[in-house]
């Protein structure tokens, strides 16, 4: 977008000139940017709950077929989030670099979400194909917004307990999108009527509050300090090249894409799960959500107490660990009572909130750092780059739970509800909810042996960063040469 002279991503009206402070935000900031996760939390959710067994139990869609059409838009995102990045950060506009896509492609994804269950060729092949392309359309309305907003915090704020505070109100929102979102909208869906008009009025519903967000977020964040945003790489090869340089960043991306996909198996498979396993077709879908989601309300600020006293790293992997052993534990299923079923999902819920926390808490202090470092502000870069490998691995779960009932000789219907299923079958959704997500975010961990950006080395940092008089080669160099092992004069 082009904007009036002023510098690049200057600042809205109501916002105070120059850099942002480092220090504490007001509460409205909070508020108003977590308010965003409304929408991230809701396409974040609903599609990969909802979209595979729609098509699969209401289009008729072959299990392996959906699962392609649930992978291959999302996968486009792999390619189209960079471009949002790099186009965000050239953005001039009077409101900055970031807030004009909180409201432009947020009302766009909440209209084209809608539109994917709009289902006006029916049911059968044709069906499928619109529902892809609608997908496809929705996912790239998604990385115009998700990738600007996920960048802000880099740019609110220079404290690094500050980011982690942010960090917090925004997952407690998340968890509260994912609540309503996932345990509600199945109950629209139901009250709607099921098959095809259900799913209608479930997308409306699901449109509604991706709106909300993204108004809360654009309202909410109107008078946040900011900061000017400077170059960005010019390509998608430059921007892998500037990510392969910070260790730290290229660290935790990796981990968290495996973890992505990992909490995606657990997504794609709760109505399946709810229907094969525990019988309970109607309300188990939002009363496994309800036990998921709602201890991540409780526990977030006893997560942000042991960050506090651990260190983000550990408290991450701690959280990860929960949620491999609840994941493990729940393989016992067919065996449990209700009373012993509920509870180790809710301690997956645990895990799964610490890991949401202290990932999306580290994200900004490795771009900070690559900013100390370099002398370069490119959050979106970083950006772009976090979500395409999140949104490619919240994607790779659903495709993977759909290959897994393939296998499993899934059999789809066109009439809204499941068709009988095999032992087999029930098998392989079991397994797919259970084991795979387990091994998919607890082994994950083991990728960020190499991430080594602590609180001291950020200060130092940044501390050098303050003192070099004019774009410091000598420090950047010396960074670099940390980064190889070696030391530098």
């Amino acid at each position: 977008m082009d904007a009036p002279p002023g510098g690049p991503g200057s600042p809205g009206p109501a916002a105070p000139p120059g850099p942002s402070a480092p220090g504490v935000l007001p509460r409205r900031v909070h508020a108003g940017y977590a308010l965003g996760s409304l929408a991230t939390g809701a396409f974040g959710t609903v599609p990969g709950l909802l979209l595979l067994p729609y098509l699969t139990d209401t289009l008729g869609v072959a299990a392996g077929a959906a699962a392609l059409l649930v992978l291959l838009p999302k996968a486009w995102d792999v390619l189209v989030n960079p471009v949002a990045g790099r186009i965000s950060d050239r953005t001039r506009s009077p409101w900055g670099a970031r807030r004009p896509y909180l409201l432009g492609a947020g009302l766009a994804l909440g209209v084209l979400f809608a539109a994917i269950f709009a289902a006006p060729f029916g049911s059968g092949p044709a069906a499928g194909a619109y529902v892809a392309v609608a997908f496809l359309a929705t996912a790239t309305a998604f990385a115009f917004f998700q990738v600007p907003y996920v960048a802000m915090p880099a740019e609110l704020t220079g404290d690094y307990a500050e980011r982690t505070r942010l960090m917090s109100w925004r997952i407690a929102v998340l968890a509260l999108a994912i609540l309503v979102s996932g345990a509600v909208a199945p109950l629209v869906r139901d009250a709607g009527g099921g098959g095809v008009a259900g799913h209608r009025w479930m997308g409306l519903f699901v449109a509604g509050l991706i709106v909300l967000g993204a108004l809360g977020a654009f309202l909410g964040t109107r008078s946040a300090p900011a900061v000017p945003v400077g170059h960005s790489e010019p390509t998608l090869r430059a921007q892998l090249a500037v990510a392969a340089r910070n260790r730290p960043f290229r660290a935790l991306l990796v981990c968290f894409v495996v973890q992505s996909a990992g909490v995606a198996t657990v997504l794609a498979g709760v109505n399946y799960f709810a229907d094969q396993i525990l019988r309970d077709p109607e309300g188990g879908p939002t009363v496994l959500f309800a036990c998921f989601v709602g201890p991540a309300l409780l526990v977030m600020p006893l997560w942000t107490r042991v960050g506090a006293r651990v260190g983000k790293l550990a408290a991450l992997v701690a959280a990860s660990l929960i949620f491999a052993v609840g994941a493990l534990a729940l393989v016992a299923a067919p065996v449990l009572p209700p009373l012993g079923i509920y509870p180790l999902v809710a301690l997956i819920g645990v895990g799964y909130a610490g890991q949401q926390v202290f990932a999306l808490a580290m994200l900004p202090d490795c771009i900070a750092y690559d900013t100390a470092r370099t002398g370069r502000r490119q959050a979106g870069v970083f950006t772009g780059l976090w979500t395409a490998g999140e949104t490619f691995g919240l994607a790779l779960g659903p495709g993977i739970f759909g290959l897994v009932l393939q296998l499993g000789g899934y059999v789809s219907s066109d009439t809204g509800t499941a068709a009988a299923q095999s032992d087999t079958a029930r098998l392989g959704i079991l397994l797919g909810f259970t084991v795979l997500p387990a091994l998919l975010v607890g082994l994950a961990v083991v990728l960020l042996r190499s991430y080594d950006l602590t609180p001291a080395r950020l200060a130092a940092a940044e501390a050098g960063a303050a003192s070099r008089p004019t774009g410091g080669v000598v420090a950047v160099g010396a960074a670099e040469s940390h980064e190889k092992g070696t030391t530098t004069p």
